[in-house]
Formats: C-alpha cells, structure tokens, sequence
C-alpha cells in the first residue's frame, strides 16, 4: 500500500513551525488527511500496519487522527527537533535475522534504526556508514526483496535519482525510471510497490520503475478512509470485517468474488481495490447467505443448500434459464456443503464437505462425484478458491494457502495463517 492542496502547504508548516513543541498536540488537530496532504513518509510496521509521517506527526493505519511522531519514536526528537521525516521503510527479510523487521528512518544526513520500537544501540548513524553510496537528504525509500528485485535491495529515491542499495553486497545501482514522477513517499504494500507524489499515487515496478494501468490515482481514495472520497461505507465495512466469508471464487478474466451474509466484495483483474454492493443488487435469485461458489466457462455457479443458481459473467451477471438446479444434478452430491472450488483451465469441481474433499467432472453427464481424499487439518471450512498460487482455505477470518489440491490432501500441518481483513481485502487491522 499520501495529500492538502499544494498551495497552502507552505503556510500550514509556518503555522506548524509556530507552534513549536509546547502545543505539538494541537499542530494534529490542523492535519486533516482527507484535505490532501503530501505524506514526508510511509512505511509499513513489521505488525503490517502503514505509518504515514507528516511533519512531526505520524498517521497510523488508513483512518484515524495525527498523534506526534515522538510518542511513538521518542529518540527522533532528542536528536533532532523532528520537523519532518525525509524516508521510512521496514527491512523485511525473514532470512536475514539481524536485519529482518527493522524500522529505518532517514533525517537529513541520518539514519535511525528501531527494532520492537526501541532505538538500537550506536543510533543514529550518518546515512553514508550504514549505506555507503546513498546521498543525504532523501525523498523516499522502499524495500524490495527478491524476487520482486534481483537480489534483496532497497530503493531510494532522490529527486529524479533512483538507487537501488543491494543489502548483501552492498553495492549501490543508480537506475533511470522513466515515466514515473518524481516519489515523496514510496511502500511496499500486499506485495505491490506505491509511489506517492503529492496526494495522488502510482504503483510501479520496482525494477523497471514502469507503472502500469491507470496512474496517477486520488490517495484518498485508497489509502485514506475519506468519507467524501469513500463511494460507499458498506465497502469499508465488509472488506475489514472479522466474519467470516460464506464462499469465494475468481473467475476465468481474474476477477474475485467474496460472498458474507447479504453483501458481496468484487475485485477487477489487475486492480487493487474492492467493490461492494449487496447480493440482491447483483444476484437477487439468492437473496443472500451463500454456502459456496466455484467459477467455471464463465459461468459463476452458486451453491445454496440444495440449488445451484448460475450466471454468465457480465454486466449485469445473467441467470440463467433452467437455474436453479437441483445440487444433487449439477454436482452430484446431496447439500449442504461448505466449499467448492475449480482450478483454472480444469472442468473438476472439488467440493469440501465435512472433512471430505469429492472431484466431480463437470463434463460428465450425470456428475460422479469421485472421493479425491479427506483433510483432516480442519474438521470444517468456510470457503475455498484457487488460483494461479494454489488453493486458499478460508476459515473464521484467516486463510490458509497451499500450493496445489494434491499439497492440501497430503499436508500433516496446518500452514501459516493469514490474516483475510489484511492480506486479502487490504484493510490496516
């Protein structure tokens, strides 16, 4: 996973300069983020949850007020009466113990370092010992680890200078990114790399530095929750909720489709950002409350206790004539059941039932449902998809991601679980 019209920038830090330390904590009650501000600086905590600086003020997450940045990082204001935070990034390299999950900050010509939010030992350090061939002064940085870069590296960005630091080596690379305007703030956010310019943002590639698709964007619109830029509040609501999903599929073009109770979430291929509207709006044959749903042919087939509703993919969604059909017709199994998922360029659905995992050919004609395996690892699931990466599980609000139907079968252990709210759906909690 940045913005205050340009023109009044300057008397706002005038009015900031003023009020020195003594009233610090009324200079937050004048920055309003939804008003469009350039953020100095954004990272992300090693708990996932985005720090955007301004000033002397830090907003955490994507809603909520400014608090001062030195309650949250008392020794930047010993040594420096903190006007401003110049770059901030997480080292996040879960091989490199001595590194992983630090939090740097550049200064002017310094470097601070926190791990667990407690200053290291011989910080601060002159940017130019801890990164050699780094300049002072910076306007931006970004980790990016390999693959997304060659090697482990972080990316600087000064004016229209890009460095990229290779953290092993410590060899510096100076890049020309073409087409990218010149960053203020840069993270790496859900694996996706932001440049932010003023109050709008751009995602690029961190190697190339190409952006791709439609950029600039309104950060508010993203990364702000801004009541008048927020098209509507039940997306907000139903991307962070903790309740958990009723099914989720996404479809031959990519496109993501998460049910829950009476609303749905939509993501278009190659976008970052969800929609959300109410199941009736899009798919008023059910109603709400889905148990399951598999994407096949272009055709979303929705399972709910003993019927199949399908529709052709679209604008608006179709029923189908004929729909809905009996479960038992469609899929050859009696309901109800908890998952059913289809990998891409496949004609198998594979349905989860209880601890039972059935392949059923949607080709045949009747359906056989053929016992693929049981799982043992949950006695039950909520919802189930998969695609390019493999399968996810869905269960309460955590996923669980393995990398084919035959690794989920034969796993001993239950995987890492990820957070639903956070990594899928992008909410800062």
């Amino acid at each position: 996973n940045s913005y205050m019209p340009i023109s009044i920038l300057p008397c706002l830090s005038k009015v900031l300069e003023g009020l020195g330390h003594d009233h610090g904590h009324h200079a937050g009650l004048l920055l309003d983020r939804c008003q469009g501000i350039e953020m100095d600086a954004v990272a992300v905590t090693e708990e996932g949850i985005p720090y955007f600086f301004k000033g002397g003020h830090v907003f955490k997450g994507f809603h909520g007020k400014a608090e001062l940045s030195n309650e949250s990082f008392a020794e930047l204001d010993d040594h420096h009466h903190l006007g401003h935070v110049d770059a901030a990034f997480l080292m996040h390299f879960p091989d490199k113990p001595t590194e992983h999950d630090h939090i740097f900050f550049m200064l002017d010509t310094k470097v601070f370092s926190y791990y667990k939010h407690q200053l290291e030992t011989g910080f601060p350090k002159d940017i130019s010992e801890v990164f050699p061939g780094i300049p002072d002064h910076l306007d931006a940085a970004v980790v990016c680890p390999a693959p997304d870069c060659e090697e482990d590296a972080v990316i600087f960005f000064k004016g229209d200078e890009i460095y990229h630091y290779n953290v092993k080596t410590k060899k510096v690379e100076e890049k020309k990114f073409e087409g990218m305007p010149n960053c203020t703030s840069a993270f790496r956010f859900m694996e996706h790399y932001y440049c932010f310019h003023g109050h709008q943002f751009s995602k690029f590639d961190p190697k190339t530095g190409e952006v791709h698709g439609r950029y600039p964007k309104e950060a508010r619109d993203y990364f702000m929750k801004c009541s008048k830029f927020d098209t509507t509040d039940h997306i907000e609501r139903e991307r962070c909720s903790r309740v958990h999903l009723d099914a989720i599929t996404s479809d031959d073009a990519g496109n993501i489709y998460a049910f829950r109770g009476h609303h749905f979430l939509e993501q278009d291929a190659g976008n970052d950002t969800w929609a959300a509207d109410t199941i009736e709006s899009d798919f008023k044959e059910l109603h709400s409350e889905v148990d399951a749903t598999f994407s096949y042919e272009n055709h979303l087939y929705m399972v709910k206790d003993d019927k199949v509703y399908i529709y052709k993919v679209g604008e608006p969604h179709t029923h189908l004539d004929g729909s809905p059909k009996p479960l038992k017709e469609v899929l050859g199994v009696e309901g109800p059941i908890d998952a059913a998922f289809v990998c891409q360029d496949h004609h198998i659905a594979h349905v989860i039932k209880g601890q039972t995992v059935y392949d059923v050919d949607l080709k045949a004609s009747p359906p056989v449902p053929v016992k693929e395996g049981s799982f043992t690892l949950f006695n039950k699931v909520d919802a189930a998809m998969c695609g390019p990466e493999g399968v996810k599980l869905f269960k309460g609000n955590h996923y669980f991601h393995f990398q084919s139907v035959k690794v989920m079968l034969m796993a001993k252990a239950i995987p890492e679980e990820h957070k639903t709210a956070l990594e899928l759906f992008g909410c800062d909690h």
